[in-house]
């Protein structure tokens, strides 16, 4: 899990534990990070619309408002990637993180060299999306170049949109990331590894429900029939495959 340092990013620790806190500061500064630190809800909030950031380390259980609030608000003003931080006992918290769109979670008691490798993984998959949003820019129509349509469903890379049928649906980020990656390789079986590693930049193995969680999400919003999905087909005990009907 080692990996060349970031500088110049910006991340957001909130928890209530300020032993956790501290340690988790102390190590994401040596990787060339500036850290911000939150120990309630709010407080970490009125940081988030304060401060340009690139990450946010967010603990479920808060005094006040709760993780879960904190990243319903945030998702309705920011696209910043979230790690959410949860206890063993917490798994349909850690799935309802997901669905409200955290982008992944880590387990407490957890390795601070793998909280580092994720918060490095993301930081550095969240720059290069962003890198490649700004190349795709068309001349002209805005979502004239690059658009993919399958089936009723439209999805324009430029503008981060998705559309069913004509109308908008509404995708979290990683959702978007995710689609857009399976939409982009049509009839090609994706292992969880593998879209682990392209859309969110792990390049170590993961033990996580992350891609199924998000999977689940996307079903939901563009599937005509999520129990019995025709565009994003499971491949039982490997991964996912993007159908190529009308692709």
């Amino acid at each position: 899990m080692v990996g060349q340092r970031q500088t110049g990013a910006t991340v957001l620790v909130v928890d209530d534990e300020p032993i956790l806190r501290d340690t988790i500061e102390f190590n994401l500064r040596r990787e060339g990070y500036e850290v911000l630190l939150a120990s309630d809800g709010q407080q970490a909030l009125d940081i988030a619309r304060a401060h340009e950031l690139d990450l946010i380390v967010l603990d479920i259980m808060l005094p006040g408002v709760d993780g879960l609030q904190v990243l319903r608000t945030l998702r309705e003003e920011s696209t910043v990637p979230v790690l959410l931080l949860s206890a063993r006992g917490e798994e349909i918290d850690r799935v309802l993180g997901l669905e409200l769109g955290a982008d992944d979670y880590l387990t407490k008691p957890f390795a601070m060299r793998e909280l580092v490798a994720r918060a490095r993984a993301m930081i550095r998959r969240s720059r290069i999306l962003i890198e490649e949003s700004s190349k795709e820019q068309p001349q002209g129509e805005p979502g004239a170049r690059g658009t993919i349509v399958a089936g009723t469903v439209s999805i324009d890379p430029v503008a981060r949109q998705v559309r069913v049928g004509g109308s908008l649906v509404d995708l979290k980020p990683k959702e978007f990331d995710l689609l857009i990656y399976l939409a982009r390789h049509p009839g090609v079986v994706l292992s969880r590894d593998a879209l682990l590693r392209e859309v969110w930049g792990y390049a170590f193995p993961v033990d996580t429900r992350t891609i199924d969680v998000h999977i689940r999400g996307i079903r939901q919003k563009i599937e005509v029939d999520s129990s019995q999905p025709e565009l994003i087909e499971t491949v039982r005990g490997y991964g996912y495959r993007f159908a190529t009907t009308g692709v």
